[in-house]
């Protein structure tokens, strides 16, 4: 019999919800929420404001565009977290409801697992190459950077992270800090195509073991263009490209050195690249040039399934309805949560 689950998506400001079927990904819908960019930032309040505007009119878009009936869902996933707290309430509160409604069960997802997980996700029609466990996967997004170790579906070890900042919050506030508009890392990928990435050096952090650090890599930035601009007030706008170039060379500099550390310590040869920033084309070129060089079968996933979206909420939730782990309707949002 088959498996169709409905996933949920709202940790943070895109509202979406997918449809999987036995692991075949059937629709996924984002509603994103442009009020955001004339702040330079997420706000929390109007992002869960807007995710209740939005989840009924995404859910039932998802619904049809997979061409299913109510009553064909197996079961409910979504986000439990981490996330804003406001956020993960509105996609809680919309899940328990519509659980009880269907009377199906309800699943509950790490959205830094489903990340992960993600890489399962499969097309009808479509033939992919599947990862085999145990797997490394490098997690990078605005606000977490991690060295994961996928020994299963439901079986994850972290054995390095960012002790501060995460290599997204560094792209977006390096961007900002050059005039570039929210969200900046996009916009830093894109200028970066046309500069010359060795043209400006900045400090690299010096951390012990595989966790990383950017907050060093924030202020050297600042203080870089602190100084230069004392001596030419123009100098940004001369030197855009080049500087977005640099910053994202150093910025992929960091991750990849502590990848390949993790890789030489722990043997495996299966890397998977995965979360919001793996979209950034520096980023996924140096892993397939990695991949290459060290042996390494490499994995990216497409940007669409690169950034927050409900498709890897739903399988993360299929393996858990196979597995039986379903959720109580007591649950409660988690503004953070490990993996």
């Amino acid at each position: 019999m088959s498996v169709t689950i409905l996933g949920i998506e709202s940790s943070c400001d895109d509202t979406a919800a997918a449809i999987v079927r036995d692991g075949i990904l059937l629709s996924n819908v984002i509603a994103d929420q442009e009020v955001h960019r004339k702040y330079g930032g997420v706000v929390p309040e109007l992002a869960s404001r807007a995710h209740q505007q939005n989840i009924i009119p995404v859910v039932d878009q998802a619904i049809k565009e997979a061409g299913v009936r109510q009553e064909d869902i197996s079961g409910l996933a979504f986000t439990r977290g981490p996330g804003l707290l406001g956020s993960l309430l509105v996609g809680t509160s919309f899940a328990k409801g519509f659980s009880m409604a269907l009377g199906i069960p309800l699943l509950e997802v790490n959205h830094l697992q489903a990340h992960i997980l993600v890489h399962f996700l499969q097309k009808e029609g479509e033939a992919k190459e599947t990862i085999s466990f145990p797997f490394l996967s490098l997690l990078v997004s605005g606000g977490h950077t991690q060295l994961v170790i996928v020994k299963d579906y439901n079986q994850m070890e972290t054995i390095g992270k960012t002790i501060d900042d995460a290599a997204g919050e560094a792209f977006d506030k390096c961007a900002k800090v050059i005039g570039l508009p929210y969200p900046g890392g996009p916009m830093v990928d894109r200028y970066a195509a046309s500069g010359n990435p060795e043209a400006f050096r900045f400090n690299k952090p010096r951390i012990v073991g595989l966790d990383y650090s950017f907050s060093g890599l924030k202020t050297s930035f600042l203080y870089f263009l602190r100084d230069r601009l004392k001596e030419d007030e123009d100098f940004i706008a001369k030197n855009r490209d080049d500087l977005c170039a640099s910053i994202q060379k150093t910025i992929v500099d960091i991750l990849v050195e502590k990848l390949e550390m993790a890789c030489r310590q722990t043997g495996i040869r299966e890397i998977a690249l995965a979360g919001g920033v793996s979209a950034n084309s520096g980023l996924r070129n140096r892993m397939l040039e990695l991949g290459n060089k060290n042996g390494w079968n490499v994995f990216i996933p497409e940007p669409r399934l690169t950034t927050d979206n409900a498709a890897m909420i739903a399988i993360t939730g299929f393996f858990k309805y196979l597995s039986g782990e379903f959720a109580s309707l007591d649950i409660t949002p988690l503004a953070r949560l490990p993996v």
